[in-house]
């Protein structure tokens, strides 16, 4: 009995770790899309740390199948706005360098609008824009930290100075204060009057299409604890409740996470999940966050971009 427990066991965690991986039937050219992929971190976001990525393990699982992939390094707390110019400069560079037209940009929690500002102040530099579980119309946790902005923005400064530090981009601008102002509702519509496109007219529908010649997609998980082994899990499992019972990922309600064609907004995963942290400790029984990575740029390459 205890032979085929164990065997079952290990059959799973077999078949779940090849689920992860590209079948070779699939990898060559299967994320080749025609302009580069650009990913775009979020609040308290890095490329690295170490030996640890931001997406973990996604840029080179996108590379594997094709795509030229780019992970730009922004200012971990700031506004939505100096995030952009930014990552409006860097997108400048890596089309120099690739000769590329256009990037098609992917941004996660905060690098969802940091990109919609890149596509909305230069849309002939972009293909399209993807936000991952991106705060499109604001979250309630920042509603609240910005209730106390004086101990949220100094203890957020501090932070986001010390992954400056440990990433090697110290010089970058920080502002915890000016980050929480953009995520809060109040901040996130103020964003949306100047620059409107892909975001959903009604509190929890679709937005355009395409605007503007930017292709708009999005997707976000609904489930804040996932993972027994993850020690993010229960502190984002209690953030959830200030969410009052809405779907929501831990950080970000999946109303919320809504731009342009949602693939979905109820994969099995929180906050941390999305870009495959904490170093890969996801959900073992929802397709991977790598996998989605993939699929998704297969769709890109399938409209020609």
């Amino acid at each position: 009995m205890k032979n085929r427990f164990w065997l079952a066991l290990s059959s799973l965690i077999l078949s779940c770790t090849i689920g992860l991986l590209p079948s070779t039937a699939s990898a060559a050219g299967y994320t080749q899309t025609k302009y580069p992929i650009v990913l775009v971190h979020g609040l308290f976001g890095f490329d690295k740390l170490g030996p640890v990525e931001y997406f973990y393990g996604i840029p080179d699982a996108l590379r594997s199948g094709g795509a030229q992939v780019y992970v730009t390094t922004i200012s971990a707390a700031n506004s939505t706005e100096v995030r952009g110019e930014q990552l409006l400069t860097q997108v400048r560079q890596i089309l120099a360098a690739t000769g590329a037209a256009k990037v098609n940009l992917i941004g996660h929690s905060h690098g969802g609008p940091t990109a919609r500002y890149v596509a909305s102040v230069r849309p002939d530099l972009v293909a399209s824009v993807t936000t991952v579980a991106g705060v499109n119309k604001g979250s309630k946790v920042a509603d609240i930290l910005t209730g106390a902005p004086n101990t949220s923005a100094a203890i957020g400064d501090a932070l986001a100075s010390l992954i400056g530090i440990l990433s090697g981009n110290k010089g970058l601008p920080q502002n915890a204060g000016a980050s929480l102002t953009s995520l809060s509702t109040a901040g996130s519509l103020a964003f949306n009057s100047r620059h409107p496109q892909g975001v959903p007219t009604t509190a929890c529908g679709e937005g355009a299409y395409q605007e503007r010649g930017v292709y708009y997609f999005s997707w976000s998980g609904a489930q804040p604890y996932t993972n027994v082994l993850d020690i993010a899990d229960p502190a984002l499992a209690t953030i959830s409740l200030a969410f009052g019972g809405a779907k929501n990922d831990g950080l970000v309600s999946s109303c919320s996470s809504h731009l342009g064609k949602v693939i979905r907004d109820d994969y099995a995963m929180n906050h941390l999940d999305e870009v495959n942290q904490l170093v890969g400790i996801v959900n073992l029984f929802e397709t991977s966050p790598v996998t989605v990575f993939r699929q998704h740029a297969n769709r890109l390459q399938g409209i020609g971009l």
